[in-house]
């Protein structure tokens, strides 16, 4: 099979779905159950790094009313964001930190263009060398703006607790655990990542991700 490049479409995730199925048995057994994964791609750039930082440690919910209020008030963008002062963006609803972190990416100059040409790991440690941006938040970036197919969040929680549902473990899998069982899921571990989001759906009732 043919190593697969971007996940652009449906089509990606399928093939990544079906990949899945037959390099494991629990794969095979589950993704019945849960249908068609969700694509979740988004367009790259500064919005989206900052969509990720605002989701840090917050619901989806509380998310999603910040990043309105934010859009409302026209400071989604770099230019913008490096005019805003920190109290201006802390009265739509961002924490000292975030308000921050916002300003000194906006501040980078970061090529967001050149981002999508870099290797995985390379693009990961550019993103890390931001302000308020850990691995968690650049691997969430490469696998849905920029449609990695071989990037896991491993240090995600809802991953690592419907890894250990599905796989009957004995407790939660550490990052590095996780990265492990993840293994044999390559070229195809952000398909994977999707299907866990979505078993932690289906078996938490409640989302696992933005």
């Amino acid at each position: 099979m043919a190593e697969p490049v971007l996940i652009a479409g449906p089509e990606d995730v399928a093939a990544g779905a079906a990949h899945l199925a037959r390099v494991c048995p629990v794969w095979a057994g589950v993704l019945p159950e849960l249908g068609e994964l969700p694509l979740r791609r988004r367009d790259d750039g500064f919005p989206a790094i900052a969509q990720a930082v605002i989701g840090q440690q917050i619901s989806i919910a509380a998310a999603g009313a910040i990043w309105a209020r934010l859009d409302a008030a026209g400071m989604t963008e770099e230019a913008t964001l490096r005019m805003a002062t920190e109290d201006e963006l802390r009265a739509l609803g961002l924490s000292r930190p975030k308000a921050r972190y916002l300003k000194g990416i906006a501040d980078a100059g970061i090529d967001w263009i050149a981002l999508r040409e870099m290797p995985d790991d390379r693009a990961i440690a550019t993103l890390t060398a931001l302000p308020g941006i850990g691995v968690w938040t650049a691997e969430i970036y490469l696998m849905f703006a920029l449609g990695r197919p071989d990037v896991l969040a491993a240090g995600d929680l809802a991953l690592q607790e419907a890894a250990r549902v599905m796989y009957d473990l004995p407790e939660r899998p550490t990052p590095a655990a996780l990265r492990r069982l993840a293994e044999p899921w390559a070229p195809w571990r952000a398909v994977a990542a999707r299907g866990l989001w979505a078993y932690y759906r289906h078996a938490k009732g409640r989302e696992g991700v933005t």
